[in-house]
C-alpha cells in the first residue's frame, strides 16, 4: 500500500492556448475543463504541473505584454474560472515554456494568475519531491537550439523560433477562415518543421486545388511510376532498341476494339507527360543537388529547422542524473512526442501535445502528396509513489478524432486500411534503488 500523504503529480504541457484570430480555437477545451473538474473534487495530495507552453503568447502578434493576459480571460472565462476552483482544493503550478516565455519576463503575470489560484514559476526548471527522490521539470526548449532563450526574462529575447511563430504561425491563423475549408490554423500541429513544405503542399492539392483538376491530375500522378517506366520503353522503340514491350502492349489493347483504342490513346498520353516530366525533371534534380553540396560545402544552414527530439534529452536527463543522484524522473514536453525511456538511473518522460496529431500517410503508388491523417493523443502524466518505487504512467483523456468529413474523399480512399491507431507508452516504476522496471519501451508513433 502506498502513503495517502505521499504528493501526485499529473503533468500536461503544450496547449498552445490562444493566438492570433483562428488560432483562438482550442479543440479540447471541454475534455481541459473536465480534467480541471476532476482534480476539483480529487481525495489525492495532487498538484497540477503545466510543464510550459500552456500559452501561445508568441502567437498574439497585435497586442503587448499582459495585455495578453487579458485577451485570454476574455477568449476563455470558463476555463480561467475552473483554474480558480481547482485551485481552491489542488495547487496548480505553470511552469514557462518557449511560447509563453513572456510569463518569466512580466511579474504582473504572476500577480493575476494568482488570483486564479495557479502558480507561475519565472524560471526554467524546478523540481518536486516524491518518496525520498526528487522529479526534474523542464519544458525542454532549451535543447533545441532554434527556441534556446539564452537570456531568460529579457523581454527582448527573440530566437529563431519566435520568427517563425509570428511570421507565420500567427498569419496562419489570421488567414485560414479564407480558404476552401478552415485547415491552416493547424499549423501548429505540424512538426518536425521541416514538414512544413510538404504539409502544405498535400493541403493544397487536396482541398484548395480546383476538383476538376485535381481528379483531372490523380490518374496521371497515380500511374506515374508505371508510365515513366513505359515512357523509357518508348524512347527505346523509337531508337530502335527494343520495340517488343510496345509492340506487345499494342496487340494486346487492339483486342478490346473501341475501349481498348480509347485506353490505348490515354496511355499514349500519359507516357507522353511522363517523358516530358523526365526529360526536365533529372536534369533539374541534378542541379538541386549540386546547389545543396555547394551550401554545405559553406554552411550557410549549420542549423537544422526542429530539434532532433531523442538525444539531447537522453543527454540532459544523464547530466541531471549524475548531478543530483536523488533525481528519478527527468519530465519535459516541447517536443509533442509522447515518449518513455529508461535512462541510467532514471526515467526520461514526455508529455506529449493537446494539440491535433498529424500522422503522414505516403501513397503507396505513384506520386501523389502524402496525406496528413488527423487523431488526438490527450494524455495527463501521473507521477506517484508505488510500492515499488516511483510510477510513471499515462492517464488518457478520452477525445474523439476528428471527423472523417476532415479529409477529403480521396484522402481518405488513399489511406483505407492505414489510419494511424496510435498508442501511449506503458507505465513504468523507478524502484527505490537505482533499478528501473517498465513495460517495453513505446513512443507514440507519426
Amino acid at each position: 500500500m502506498t502513503d495517502a500523504t505521499e504528493p501526485v503529480y499529473y503533468v500536461i504541457s503544450d496547449l498552445h492556448i490562444g493566438g492570433d484570430e483562428q488560432l483562438e480555437h482550442a479543440a479540447f477545451l471541454d475534455e481541459l475543463l473536465e480534467f480541471l473538474t476532476r482534480l476539483e473534487t480529487t481525495d489525492e495530495n495532487a498538484e497540477l504541473i503545466i510543464n510550459g507552453d500552456a500559452f501561445g503568447l508568441w502567437e498574439f502578434t497585435e497586442i503587448e505584454g499582459p495585455a495578453k493576459f487579458d485577451a485570454l480571460v476574455e477568449t476563455y472565462p470558463e476555463l480561467f474560472e475552473q483554474f480558480h476552483a481547482t485551485g481552491e482544493n489542488t495547487p496548480i503550478t505553470l511552469l514557462p515554456g518557449n511560447h509563453d516565455h513572456e510569463l518569466a519576463v512580466y511579474d504582473e503575470y504572476v500577480e493575476r494568475f494568482d488570483d486564479y489560484n495557479v502558480d507561475v514559476v519565472q524560471e526554467q526548471s524546478m523540481t518536486r519531491p516524491i518518496d525520498g527522490r526528487t522529479i526534474h521539470f523542464e519544458h525542454g526548449h532549451q535543447r533545441d537550439p532554434n527556441n534556446r532563450i539564452e537570456d531568460w526574462g529579457n523581454p527582448h529575447a527573440t530566437p529563431l523560433g519566435y520568427y517563425y511563430n509570428t511570421l507565420v504561425t500567427s498569419r496562419a491563423g489570421r488567414l485560414s477562415d479564407r480558404g476552401r475549408y478552415n485547415w491552416l490554423r493547424d499549423v501548429q500541429a505540424v512538426t518536425p518543421t521541416e514538414r512544413m513544405p510538404v504539409w502544405l503542399l498535400s493541403k493544397y492539392f487536396y482541398l484548395e486545388m480546383h476538383p476538376v483538376l485535381r481528379y483531372a491530375l490523380v490518374p496521371f500522378l497515380l500511374l506515374f511510376n508505371v508510365s515513366a517506366l513505359l515512357a523509357v520503353l518508348a524512347g527505346l522503340d523509337l531508337a530502335g532498341v527494343w520495340s517488343v514491350p510496345v509492340e506487345l502492349t499494342a496487340t494486346f489493347l487492339s483486342q478490346f476494339g473501341p475501349a481498348g483504342a480509347v485506353l490505348w490513346s490515354l496511355l499514349v498520353l500519359n507516357v507522353s507527360l511522363a517523358g516530358l516530366v523526365l526529360l526536365v525533371g533529372i536534369p533539374l534534380y541534378l542541379i538541386r543537388r549540386d546547389v545543396r553540396q555547394t551550401i554545405q560545402r559553406f554552411g550557410v544552414f549549420e542549423t537544422a529547422l526542429t530539434v532532433d527530439d531523442e538525444t539531447p534529452y537522453e543527454t540532459a536527463a544523464r547530466e541531471v542524473f549524475a548531478e543530483t543522484p536523488e533525481t528519478a524522473v527527468f519530465c519535459y514536453g516541447h517536443t509533442h512526442r509522447p515518449r518513455v525511456q529508461a535512462v541510467d538511473d532514471g526515467v526520461l518522460v514526455n508529455t506529449g501535445t493537446w494539440l491535433k496529431r498529424l500522422h503522414r500517410r505516403d501513397g503507396i503508388m505513384g506520386i501523389l502528396p502524402p496525406v496528413f491523417y488527423p487523431s488526438y493523443q490527450l494524455a495527463a502524466v501521473r507521477i506517484a509513489a508505488d510500492a515499488d518505487g516511483v510510477a510513471v504512467e499515462y492517464e488518457p483523456i478520452e477525445k474523439p478524432n476528428p471527423s472523417p468529413e476532415e479529409l477529403t474523399l480521396t484522402e481518405r480512399l488513399l489511406t483505407l486500411g492505414r489510419q494511424p491507431d496510435p498508442s501511449l507508452p506503458g507505465r513504468v516504476v523507478v524502484e527505490g534503488g537505482a533499478d528501473v522496471s517498465q513495460t517495453p519501451e513505446i513512443e507514440a508513433t507519426d
